[in-house]
C-alpha cells in the first residue's frame, strides 16, 4: 500500500491522501471596483481542475488580509464579507470532487506594492515592515507602530473567520518567503529595539500573536498550518556573516506554535534576502521538513522540487514528512497526482463524467 496514497486526519479533517496543492500566486483577482480582490473565473478553473485531477488538498494562493498587505492589486484579499462569499463557488465545487479546499492568509508587509512579475507594477502605494529596512531596490517601508501591529493581528483573526464563512475547511498562515510575519522573524530584517525585536523571543511575538488570535476566529475542529521558511540561507546556517532565520529558530518557533494551537508545519525556506545564496535541487528543503517533525514533534508538509512518484513516496514513507505540497509540478502536468496514484498502484476516484477513459 502507498504511503502518499494513504489517508491523514488532522482535528476533524480527513484528507484522501497526502499529494497536496501548494498555494501559488496567480494575480488573476478583480482589480477593480466593489469586488476588488474578489476571485475571478481562472481561479475557478486553476483550483477545480486540480481538484478534479485529484489532489486530496487544494490551496488557495496567498490571500491578503489588508489592501496594503497586497503584492500587487491583481493578489486576492479577504478583508471585506464580499470576497469571502465570491469563494464560495469555488469551496463548493472543490468539495464536490472529494478534495479539502484551504486557504492561506498573508500580509506582504515590505515585499508589497511590487505588481505581477510579468508586467510593469502599475498601481503603487506605501508599504510597511517590521521595520524600515527595504528588501533589496524596493523603497523602505515605514516601521509599523504597536498599535498598528495589533490592527494587523486584528485583521488577520477577521479574515480567518470569513474563511471559514466562505466554507474553507483549512487556513494556513503565510509566515515564509520574507513576508511580513517572517520580516518579523529574522534578524536580517527585523531590527526593532521594543518588545517585538531584538532577542528571539521577542521577534517570535508577532506570529504567536497571531497565531492566538486566528485559532479563537478559526472554528476549534479545523486544522490551522503554518508556512515556515527554515532558514533565511544566511547566519548560523551558512558561511554568509550577515544574521538571519536560522534552522534551530524554527524548531523554537514550531514547538511554540504547536502548543498555541498549529496542527501542521508548511516547511519552506529563503526569501528574506533576495541574494542569499540558496543550493537549489530536487528535494532541496525535505531535511528541513524532516527535523521539524522530529524535534518539535509536530505534523510537516515538504515542499519544494517534489516532481517525481518515488521521490514523494519515499518522503511520506521514510516520514521526513507527513505530505508533500506540490507547486509547479502541478503548473506544468495538472494530472501529476493521478498519474503519480497509477505508478505506484492506487485507485483514486474519478468523475463520472471521466469513467470512460478508465474503464
Amino acid at each position: 500500500m502507498s504511503h502518499l496514497f494513504s489517508p491523514l486526519t488532522l482535528r476533524e479533517v480527513t484528507f484522501a491522501h497526502r499529494a497536496w496543492m501548494s498555494p501559488m500566486m496567480q494575480f488573476a483577482a478583480v482589480s477593480e471596483g466593489e469586488s476588488e480582490g474578489s476571485p475571478s473565473d481562472w481561479h475557478l478553473q486553476h483550483l477545480g481542475s486540480r481538484a478534479v485531477a485529484g489532489a486530496a488538498l487544494v490551496m488557495v494562493e496567498a490571500t491578503a488580509v489588508d489592501p496594503i498587505g497586497r503584492s500587487s492589486v491583481h493578489d486576492l484579499g479577504l478583508w471585506n464579507d464580499r470576497q469571502a462569499e465570491a469563494f464560495r463557488r469555488i469551496t463548493d465545487f472543490v468539495a464536490a470532487q472529494g478534495s479539502v479546499p484551504g486557504i492561506q492568509l498573508v500580509h506582504a508587509g515590505r515585499k508589497g506594492s511590487t505588481g505581477r512579475p510579468w508586467a510593469e507594477p502599475g498601481e503603487s502605494w506605501a508599504t510597511v515592515g517590521a521595520s524600515a529596512v527595504p528588501f533589496g531596490r524596493l523603497p523602505s517601508p515605514a516601521e509599523l507602530s504597536v498599535d498598528e501591529i495589533g490592527l494587523i493581528v486584528e485583521a488577520f483573526a477577521a479574515a480567518a473567520q470569513r474563511a471559514a464563512a466562505a466554507g474553507f475547511r483549512v487556513l494556513e498562515l503565510h509566515g515564509a518567503h520574507g513576508y511580513l510575519i517572517h520580516q518579523f522573524l529574522s534578524p536580517h530584517s527585523n531590527t526593532r529595539t521594543d518588545e517585538y525585536g531584538g532577542s528571539l523571543t521577542n521577534r517570535l511575538r508577532f506570529a504567536l500573536d497571531v497565531v492566538t488570535a486566528v485559532r479563537r476566529s478559526w472554528p476549534d475542529e479545523l486544522p490551522l498550518f503554518f508556512r515556515v521558511s527554515a532558514t533565511d540561507w544566511l547566519g548560523g546556517d551558512t558561511e554568509d556573516e550577515r544574521p538571519g532565520w536560522t534552522v534551530d529558530d524554527t524548531v523554537d518557533l514550531a514547538t511554540r506554535l504547536k502548543a498555541r494551537g498549529v496542527d501542521l508545519m508548511d516547511v519552506s525556506s529563503g526569501g528574506s534576502a533576495p541574494d542569499a545564496r540558496i543550493p537549489v535541487g530536487p528535494g532541496y528543503q525535505v531535511p528541513f521538513a524532516a527535523r521539524v517533525r522530529k524535534e518539535a514533534e509536530i505534523p510537516t508538509a515538504a515542499v519544494g522540487m517534489i516532481t517525481d512518484a518515488d521521490q514523494a513516496e519515499d518522503i511520506v514513507a521514510g516520514e521526513q514528512a507527513d505530505a508533500v505540497f506540490l507547486a509547479r509540478e502541478l503548473l506544468r502536468n495538472p494530472t501529476w497526482i493521478r498519474q503519480a496514484a497509477d505508478h505506484l498502484g492506487a485507485t483514486l476516484n474519478h468523475p463520472p463524467q471521466y469513467s470512460r477513459a478508465f474503464s
